[in-house]
């Protein structure tokens, strides 16, 4: 899961208004500062308006899976409604998270590992040469996906992989995180 933003690219624009580096550098650590659990941002948009006696704060967030989350304030100072404007796009952030894990499918089943005791004799030997044990099997039934529903399914999971069948080909599927941030897939192809 992602906790913070890694190289996201963030556009600070100024309509009637020249932007400073003090109000640059405010907002682009306002955006930085957003907590990432989900939706993952791609890019985001700040757009600072000045007309007569209001100043007005735009942020267009957009993320993941097609979502675009925007949020505008207008006060008379600039940077109270860069703060105003950043606080709707983090509760926009947790309502849309909110309705997906409303949506998601309850699994009611409780996972039991099966326990198991070694010898001391065996733990304790110097012998070198020591085989793998399989301490962990884990049944998994294929969903039918798109690939877009999978990355979805993934982001809501605490699992590092997600394992579909691929409603675009009809193939089993492997859907996990790259060290980039990126998704991976790996497509099986039957033999």
């Amino acid at each position: 899961m992602q906790t913070k933003n890694v190289n996201l690219p963030i556009t600070v624009t100024g309509r009637h208004i020249e932007i400073t580096d003090s109000i640059r550098e405010y907002a682009l650590k306002k955006v930085e500062g957003l907590h990432l659990d989900y939706p993952r941002i791609i890019e985001a948009k700040v757009i600072l308006d000045v007309q007569k006696n209001r100043q007005i704060a735009e942020v267009i967030l957009f993320c993941a899976n097609h979502i675009t989350i925007e949020a505008t304030t207008e006060g008379e100072d600039l940077y109270a409604s860069i703060d105003e404007t950043m606080a709707k796009i983090a509760r926009r952030m947790r309502k849309h998270k909110t309705r997906l894990l409303k949506n998601r499918p309850r699994t009611g089943s409780i996972r039991h590992l099966e326990e198991h005791v070694f010898n001391e004799n065996v733990v304790e030997s110097d012998v070198e040469e020591i085989e793998p044990v399989l301490i962990h099997k884990e049944n998994f039934k294929l969903k039918p996906l798109f690939p877009d529903e999978a990355i979805m399914e993934f982001e809501m999971s605490e699992l590092p992989f997600v394992l579909f069948l691929n409603q675009n080909n009809q193939k089993k599927s492997l859907l996990f995180r790259r060290k980039d941030g990126d998704y991976g897939m790996v497509v099986v192809d039957d033999v």
